[in-house]
């Protein structure tokens, strides 16, 4: 299995004015955020704005970012839905696209019980050779993955990591408490990284990484060579831009301050719209405390 890293950024989507995808610039994209200290990339996913990508648009995101940066960085692919014949059949097309993993979220709207996310989620396992990365974010899923799942689902083994969005240090306790140590998690809140890597966490999915990538992977880096009060200060640094890149939905805010940073990826596709006066105000001042106005 490939090394996914420890800082993997959620890459947005960019479109161009026409709002269709801009497979030029997200091969440009995916090389800047791996240059700027991104170990992987997760393509389609919640702040790729998959939601509003048709399979055939994912599969060609999957293929030329797997082009652009695949011999030097982990692309995982944004497979999951709520609908489990639709995920395999996603996850089998990303496999032949060449990723090196694969992410599936826990099923939105349907609301499935514990049973049967595991279910889910053995299926699509069972459907690929790759290595699968569950999601866990409740409050776009509207249930949460109890730790006693995470735990069985972890005996399956291409079921390698999790992303935990839960916004609960408990929760990331007890899943590392019941889960080998070769079943990694990420923090899915930039916030929350410094923290989760506290309680045996792996590192990161991150949105700040966008603008913020080196500066990021030096407190990741630091904390793994034991430097914890270094860790923490940068932390601290970064803490309004991590904060203020969730002023309003993601990713209105990322897509702001990646133009104005200097990376215009373009538009977001409805019902997401661009952000207001105030969360466009509060972002811009984030990213002027940390001399990143281009």
């Amino acid at each position: 299995m490939k090394d996914f890293g420890r800082v993997l950024t959620a890459m947005v989507t960019p479109l161009t004015p026409d709002l269709e995808v801009d497979y030029d610039k997200a091969a440009e994209l995916a090389r800047m955020l791996v240059d700027s200290g991104s170990d992987g990339l997760v393509v389609a996913g919640t702040t790729g704005e998959s939601p509003t990508l048709t399979k055939e648009e994912k599969v060609s995101l999957f293929k030329v970012v797997t082009d652009a940066v695949g011999k030097d960085a982990a692309v995982i692919a944004g497979t999951g839905g709520n609908a489990t014949a639709a995920s395999i059949e996603l996850t089998r097309q990303a496999e032949k696209a060449g990723v090196h993993g694969i992410m599936a979220v826990v099923p939105y709207y349907n609301k499935p019980p514990q049973h049967g996310l595991i279910a889910h989620f053995k299926a699509i396992a069972g459907a690929t050779g790759l290595p699968v990365i569950l999601y866990n974010i409740p409050g776009r899923t509207g249930i949460n993955m109890t730790p006693e799942t995470v735990e069985k689902l972890a005996a399956v083994e291409n079921i390698v990591a999790i992303k935990e969005a839960s916004g609960s240090l408990d929760q990331v306790t007890d899943i590392r408490r019941r889960t080998p140590p070769s079943f990694k998690i990420y923090s899915g809140d930039d916030s929350l990284t410094l923290p989760i890597l506290a309680v045996g966490g792996e590192g990161i999915i991150s949105v700040a990484s966008h603008v913020a990538g080196r500066r990021l992977k030096e407190m990741v880096e630091a904390y793994v060579a034991g430097e914890v009060a270094r860790a923490a200060e940068i932390n601290a640094e970064l803490y309004p831009l991590f904060k203020a890149l969730f002023v309003t939905t993601n990713p209105i805010p990322v897509k702001l301050a990646l133009r104005l940073a200097g990376f215009d990826v373009g538009g977001l596709r409805p019902p997401l719209v661009e952000a207001g006066e105030k969360e466009a105000a509060v972002v811009r001042q984030a990213l002027s405390g940390q001399g990143l106005l281009a």
